[in-house]
């Protein structure tokens, strides 16, 4: 990696059960929080579409990612996730940050399948 490559992480999950949306919400908001506030985090933002929940995050470096990934309330929400949602995730370096529908794309094409119940 560059020194001007960030690492981008791009996630969409789907909710088995729409009741399963109050502790989704309540998980996502922390880790939107945790996101935002850990060391090596560029930006985070998030979007919804087509009732998938996306999440857009740049990193200094795929470390600071993996850093958030494994503590706190992502950790959390990953080991909760195989109960109320599927979904894929994608991470690659890049010197371009992805506008939404650049993301959504990738997403959709490289995306790795991690499945819930």
């Amino acid at each position: 990696m560059t020194d001007a490559e960030k690492y981008i992480s791009i996630t969409g999950l789907k909710l088995s059960r729409v009741w399963h949306a109050p502790v989704f919400w309540t998980y996502a908001a922390r880790c939107m929080d945790q996101a935002r506030r850990a060391p090596g985090n560029v930006m985070t933002d998030a979007r919804s579409f087509d009732g998938i929940h996306h999440t857009l995050s740049v990193w200094s470096n795929r470390q600071a990612m993996l850093d958030y990934l494994v503590a706190g309330p992502h950790l959390q929400a990953m080991r909760l996730f195989p109960r109320i949602a599927n979904g894929r995730t994608w991470g690659y370096a890049a010197d371009h940050v992805p506008d939404w529908d650049e993301a959504c794309a990738i997403w959709t094409a490289y995306g790795v399948e991690v499945r819930g119940r």
